[in-house]
């Protein structure tokens, strides 16, 4: 039988994506270093939100399926069914990672 854990009120689940060393720029952060860099998750779960939000019209600012960052120090890890996961409140998350189009590059006229 599997278990499924349901986040309750304001709280996430999310399952940590394996940190990026590697940046853009090709440089590479090495482990140990004294800030460790915030992290990436696939939001897998979302509490309802609290009974106040509602009452104001307040929706939980993810989804399931978001990609989110969050700080080193956020939340509490749990182990469900052999997988570690990240239960936090909504709050401590950084920020949403959104994909967006990049504007078409302009072309002189000759």
């Amino acid at each position: 039988m599997r278990q499924q854990l349901r986040p309750l009120f304001d709280r996430v689940v999310i399952k940590e994506l394996e940190p990026d060393r590697v940046r853009q720029s090709g440089l590479v952060v090495p482990p140990g270093t004294h800030e460790p860099p915030p992290q990436h998750g696939i939001v897998l779960a979302v509490g309802a939100g609290r009974d106040w939000w509602s009452q104001a019209g307040v929706e939980m600012p993810v989804k399931a399926g978001d990609h989110v960052v969050f700080p080193f120090s956020a939340g509490v890890w749990v182990d469900v069914d052999e997988e570690r996961l990240l239960v936090c409140r909504v709050g401590e998350l950084l920020g949403v990672l959104e994909i967006v189009e990049e504007p078409a590059a302009l072309h002189e006229s000759d």
